[in-house]
């Protein structure tokens, strides 16, 4: 079984830009500006805050600037090209650029690019199979939001796909979703994330080759991914622990504490009478003694020998081992930019991830 350790930083950054390649009238041809997210991971070698440090120098030069005086062509893709190349002595897993919550390109290790667009929409559900008693048999709502993922390597435009293209073609779908009963659309009589998520794929598949994942958020802490042949459910918690930090040259220990956010990533066949994988709610339960082990405690010397998130992970790892046999990838953040990933099984962390 192939396993890997990833660490992930963000770092921001203020610009102006003008995307001069695209049509007449099109918003973005005009000067505007964004608050840019820059992302990365990579294999072990720059943990942590170095990471972080590398990142925000590598962006620095993007910083309150028109990035046309930096990039001949700035969009998305050619900006978080550029931020790979000043980064490319770390041999990033992955980069990523955010320029709205909305939008951005997130650049895999072959050096493809993966734009993608969030979209939402208000609706009510049930699902109908569950067993009696079950919460989500009864009708309740949610404000859903859908990410569409394309890869800009099978485009034959030359500026690849665009983020208004993309809205253009979710919109017939936004009409059937939103301020509805997913139970009553067509396709979704059992609505789950699984199944909405491949509503989803089969309705833009033929009209969009380029589509490589559809993302589906119930709740900000509980999704599903779909690639057209295998699913990938993901379920979010928070704990808030103390860590000591060790003594290093010049520094003394240092007792302090984090925030956590931790993401667990399970991949399991589709169960076709409920229509889904995984319930959310038994991912929940059989995380829960992990949860109260970290939750409100000194990590250090009683959890883990070293409170670092290489460590964390492992440790997740085997106390989830047993309860959560689907489970392939944890992302675990100690800050909102800094933080790492562990990832096993065959497929490998091959999803581009968010921040929290």
């Amino acid at each position: 079984m192939k396993t890997g350790l990833l660490h992930l930083a963000a770092s921001p950054f203020e610009a102006a830009v003008q995307v001069l390649a695209l049509p007449d009238g099109h918003p973005a041809r005009r000067l505007h500006g964004h608050s840019f997210l820059a992302r990365a991971r990579v294999a072990p070698g720059s943990e942590g805050s170095v990471l972080a440090e590398r990142l925000a120098a590598a962006v620095g030069p993007l910083d309150y600037r028109l990035l046309n005086d930096v990039i001949a062509s700035p969009t998305d893709e050619n900006i978080v090209r550029w931020i790979a190349a000043a980064l490319a002595p770390l041999a990033p897993e992955s980069v990523g650029v955010q320029s709205t919550r909305d939008t951005g390109v997130d650049l895999d290790a072959a050096g493809r690019a993966h734009l993608w667009r969030r979209f939402r929409f208000e609706a009510a559900h049930r699902l109908p199979r569950v067993p009696a008693g079950h919460p989500c048999g009864r009708m309740h709502g949610h404000g859903f939001e859908v990410i569409l993922h394309v890869d800009q390597d099978l485009g034959a435009r030359d500026i690849g796909m665009d983020y208004e293209a993309l809205a253009a073609l979710w919109a017939p779908l936004q009409a059937q979703l939103h301020h509805r009963c997913l139970n009553d659309v067509p396709g979704l009589e059992n609505p789950t994330s699984e199944m909405l998520a491949r509503w989803v794929w089969e309705m833009l598949a033929p009209r969009l080759p380029e589509l490589s994942w559809v993302s589906v958020h119930e709740t900000a802490t509980a999704g599903c991914h779909y690639d057209g042949s295998v699913w990938r459910i993901w379920k979010e918690s928070r704990f808030e622990s103390a860590v000591c930090v060790p003594p290093s040259p010049g520094l003394a220990a240092c007792l302090h504490g984090h925030s956590y956010v931790c993401r667990l990533h399970l991949a399991a066949a589709l169960d076709e009478v409920l229509g889904w994988t995984i319930d959310f709610g038994d991912v929940r339960a059989a995380f829960t003694p992990v949860h109260a082990a970290l939750d409100h405690h000194r990590l250090d010397g009683s959890t883990v020998a070293e409170p670092t998130p290489a460590s964390l992970l492992e440790w997740m790892r085997e106390a989830c081992a047993v309860h959560l046999p689907a489970l392939e990838r944890i992302d675990l953040y100690d800050t909102p930019s800094t933080g790492a990933m562990l990832w096993w099984g065959e497929r490998g962390p091959a999803l581009p991830g968010l921040m929290p």
